[in-house]
């Protein structure tokens, strides 16, 4: 079964005993709903481990946490700068998931024997390869660089005049695949260790939405017949890759809302999660697993403008995706709070609406779920570490350390 299921009422007042001493604005990273939901994901995992895409956490301390458990096994990261940086702090396994132009930090990463055994980079077009030489060049570095091919996982339908899925890698085909592989073989200071392929139209879209059944049914019949389609093609780029390249050393797929079909694919040799640590509110609309809210933000009440309505500090933090509704925070503690349609989330103040606000005071805390995992660590320097009703300690965000690398 899935992560134990929060009790929002009984939350609430943990939290608020919690924090108590602490003035709002403030984030907190709930330690048992955190461990919680990572148990779940080796749960799902079938026994393959799982690499932290740290974009979903954006805190050494947790990323920390949660390699520390058995199932969970290297970093995916998102900028090289932070590639380089977490590699420095004493993370030996680093995975950059999107391709970089930072030709300063790539001659870093070509002139350091640490770094390059440390960091692996993710390529799709020769174009980048020629960018890292000129970088290595420049800098005078001679290390080889471990790189990653990354497979599109799109669905297409109708001939290809419909695409479902993310606009990520060029390289479908296992031939394509296959042909980049064996140029870069060829190439001298360049290694071929491994394939990625993120199906975020299957891991990262909800299927069970809320008062939506049709659109739901008709996302559940488009992530199986991806899942289909995928499998399929993946084992096939698998088999390409390894002919050219018998030793490679990791297949990584998936995504927190597709951990376990990812994980039953025999090409697959690890699973990439991260938002499933924390739980943001667009992952509630799953029906193949559940989790705990584990990081959460709350603004004080400084008005109470009439009857039925509170204002909040701030709290105007959207998430990046198509915009909509479904990207702002959701105002989650009490239960029974909403925006002001004519309003929103402000950027220095919110009103909210609801029965609920008849019993704020001025100085109370309203407690927020961010719509997706690691951006919330952007707004806030550190993160209080509760366990039950107690504060337990701080963590610094990336922010709180004073990196904002995008």
């Amino acid at each position: 079964m899935s992560a134990p299921a929060a009790r929002p009422s009984a939350d609430r007042a943990r939290y608020d005993r919690a924090t108590a001493h602490l003035d709002a604005p403030l984030a907190i990273a709930d330690l048992s709903a955190f461990d919680a939901n990572a148990d779940d994901l080796v749960r799902r995992a079938q026994g393959k481990p799982i690499r932290v895409a740290s974009k979903s956490v954006r805190c050494r301390a947790l990323l920390e946490r949660a390699l520390e458990r058995d199932g969970f096994s290297g970093i995916m990261s998102f900028t090289l700068a932070e590639s380089l940086w977490l590699a420095r702090s004493g993370f030996d396994d680093v995975l950059l998931a999107y391709p970089s132009a930072d030709r300063a930090r790539f001659a870093e990463l070509t002139g350091d024997p640490k770094l390059a055994a440390a960091v692996t980079v993710v390529v799709d077009d020769r174009a980048q390869l020629d960018l890292i030489d000129a970088a290595r060049r420049d800098g005078g570095g001679d290390e080889e660089v471990r790189v990653c091919l990354e497979l599109d996982t799109a669905l297409r339908m109708l001939g290809g005049r419909i695409r479902v899925g993310a606009r990520r890698s060029p390289l479908r085909t296992p031939g394509q695949l296959a042909e980049l592989a064996g140029s870069i073989t060829r190439r001298p200071g360049f290694r071929v260790v491994g394939l990625m392929a993120y199906e975020g139209h299957v891991a990262g879209v909800g299927d069970a939405l809320a008062g939506r059944p049709l659109r739901s049914r008709a996302i559940r019949l488009m992530q199986s017949a991806a899942r289909r389609e995928l499998a399929a093609r993946r084992a096939e780029a698998v088999r390409a890759v390894r002919a050219v390249v018998p030793d490679l050393e990791f297949v990584n797929g998936g995504g927190t809302g597709s951990v376990q079909h990812t994980a039953a694919e025999d090409a697959v040799t690890e699973i990439a999660a991260g938002s499933g640590l924390f739980v943001p509110r667009l992952f509630d609309n799953y029906t193949s697993f559940s989790g705990r809210p584990a990081a959460l933000f709350a603004q004080p009440v400084v008005r109470r403008p009439g009857v039925g309505v509170v204002t909040v500090l701030g709290g105007g933090y959207p998430a990046s995706g198509a915009p909509g509704a479904d990207r702002l925070p959701q105002p989650y503690l009490p239960e029974g709070l909403r925006y002001d349609p004519q309003e929103g989330a402000g950027e220095v103040q919110t009103p909210l609406l609801g029965h609920p606000a008849d019993d704020l005071l001025v100085g109370d805390k309203v407690w927020f779920r961010h719509a997706k995992a690691g951006e919330l660590c952007e707004r806030f320097d550190e993160l209080q570490l509760v366990e039950g009703d107690r504060v337990v300690g701080t963590a610094p965000t990336y922010r709180g350390e004073g990196q904002t690398f995008l």
